[in-house]
């Protein structure tokens, strides 16, 4: 069954695509000090959570800490810093398109990481998504930087998943979670020490709170153990609700109604679902493949 896997996804784009609200709110805190304390209060909750539920965390071996740095390197620090200096040369919507883009590059890229030849069906599937999810986001402005700042926003958030695929096998959701957390809190709080001094206000807490909580702790598990379970090409399609989600929260702090453009975009992500979602008889042939990747990557590290 891949119902559960495709909802835990799902909520986890819905509290990504919820934060946008709340991360407009820390546009005058000190970047680097707010995400190394984001990090940290998430890695903490994770830690209890194992030790509540018995889950054993192992220690990265070998290439395990390159993959992990490239997740903490590109879906969490260039990819903050991305969106700080992209927002100052284009408007968001440029960046949310380039988001939107990503689950093309998953359909295509997941499974050549996973071992398997890319599925006609699900790379057409992504292209309905990603379509629905621009609709959704809308266009916007920008100049060179800001275009460049979208490709690398793409990019890392690309990475955040296709990076963590190998180390899925041996930790787990919950274990790449926790090593790439503290990792995370560690590389911003470096940066914070030198170059800023934290100035937070109770609102930023209270954003902060929500963003370690719900985008980070919670978030990060769900995420992860949907591309465990369903692969990253599958998975990569529930990127397109969170824009979806961004959309729903903006309605409920007030904001207007979606125009007819933003109905029709969430119509093609629902369809590029139900087409990818489809066909259970995949769900042996990606553990296969996954467990194949698995192996590989563990010769390579022996």
């Amino acid at each position: 069954m891949t119902t559960l896997p495709a909802l835990s996804g799902a909520l986890g784009m819905v509290f990504v695509g919820g934060s946008v609200a709340v991360s407009g709110l820390l546009a005058d805190a000190p970047v680097m000090g707010m995400q190394a304390l984001r990090y940290a209060v998430a890695c903490l909750l994770l830690v209890l959570y194992a030790r509540v539920t018995g889950r054993r965390l192992v220690r990265p071996r070998g290439a395990e800490w390159l993959w992990l740095g490239g997740v903490v390197l590109t879906g969490m620090f260039v990819f903050n810093l991305a969106l700080v200096h992209g927002s100052r040369h284009a408007e968001p919507a440029v960046l949310g398109v380039a988001v939107a883009c990503v689950p093309l590059l998953l359909a295509v890229g997941g499974p050549l990481l996973e071992g398997r030849t890319p599925a006609p069906r699900l790379i057409a599937a992504a292209a309905v998504v990603t379509l629905g999810a621009v609709l959704v986001q809308g266009l916007g402005r920008a100049d060179g930087i800001g275009l460049a700042w979208a490709f690398v926003t793409f990019l890392c958030e690309a990475g955040f998943t296709l990076l963590a695929v190998p180390l899925l096998g041996r930790h787990g959701p919950l274990g790449v979670s926790v090593h790439s957390t503290w990792m995370a809190a560690v590389l911003f709080g470096v940066f914070a020490a030198a170059s800023q001094t934290p100035r937070l206000h109770a609102d930023d807490l209270l954003a902060g709170a929500y963003l370690s909580v719900a985008v980070t702790a919670m978030a990060f598990v769900l995420w992860y153990s949907c591309v465990s379970a369903l692969g990253s090409a599958r998975a990569g399609l529930l990127t397109g609700i969170a824009p979806i989600a961004a959309a729903a929260t903006g309605v409920a702090l007030g904001g207007p109604m979606p125009s007819p453009l933003v109905w029709a975009g969430i119509g093609l992500v629902a369809a590029g679902l139900a087409v990818g979602m489809g066909g259970g008889s995949q769900k042996s042939a990606i553990r296969r493949s996954r467990n194949r990747a698995i192996v590989s990557v563990s010769a390579i590290r022996e």
